[in-house]
């Protein structure tokens, strides 16, 4: 990973390999140059686990891509809570 930043591809691939996400939505919020991303993570790891506990759990999984950009936003969600958020 060099300073050049990290492509939205590889974080999703990294998050569904290591989380074992049901959705990744990965979004490349410094136009384009791959320093800042919003992401949102569906995955089943999340049951039981109030907010922080699953923001530890995606920074543990993204340590090494974290490091190298400099803002990363996560909205996490069981897959329950997903579908019942896409209803509304």
């Amino acid at each position: 990973m060099s300073g050049s930043g990290i492509a939205s591809s590889h974080i999703e691939a990294v998050i569904r390999e290591r989380l074992n996400s049901t959705h990744v939505q990965v979004d490349d919020i410094s136009g384009g140059c791959g320093q800042a991303f919003e992401v949102i993570v569906v995955s089943p790891l999340f049951v039981g686990k109030n907010m922080l506990m699953r923001h530890r759990l995606v920074n543990a999984a993204l340590k090494e891509e974290i490091s190298a950009i400099h803002a990363f936003t996560q909205k996490d969600y069981t897959p329950e809570e997903w579908q019942k958020k896409q209803q509304q």
